[in-house]
């Protein structure tokens, strides 16, 4: 196995998992897509990811409010069958967002580094259904 389908193979085991529509955590916030992506919540904050063929929207939220993503970025890799792909989002309003050409057909993995401030914030994983 190569060296970054291998780390690409344990951040994906070792990342959060991402919730259906609706679901809630063992403290009973409810963790909804507001932007019909797919959620995934951390500690600190939740992730949606909405990713289409043409462009991939990342939104950041804090117990259901907006985060500030001014100073956000994230590294997003995609892995979808053998094809893997990486796509950096930058700010765009109150979300992080690239758009282009993306495989984000069903099964595809995505695990997204984010980075506020210049600092970690969080890894985080999603499979498109």
């Amino acid at each position: 196995m190569k060296t970054p389908a291998l780390i690409a193979a344990i951040a994906l085991s070792l990342a959060g998992s991402a919730f259906a529509a609706g679901a809630k955590d063992d403290h009973g916030h409810d963790h909804k897509p507001m932007h019909g992506g797919i959620v995934a919540p951390t500690k600190l904050m939740d992730y949606e990811l909405v990713a289409k063929p043409t462009m991939i929207h990342l939104y950041l939220s804090d117990h259901g409010k907006a985060a500030d993503v001014s100073k956000a970025t994230a590294k997003l890799t995609l892995l979808s069958g053998t094809e893997k792909q990486e796509v950096e989002l930058k700010p765009a309003g109150d979300k992080l967002e690239a758009t282009g050409a993306f495989k984000v057909g069903p099964g595809t993995k995505v695990v997204a580094l984010v980075t506020i401030a210049g600092k970690p914030a969080g890894t985080v994983r999603f499979a498109l259904k």
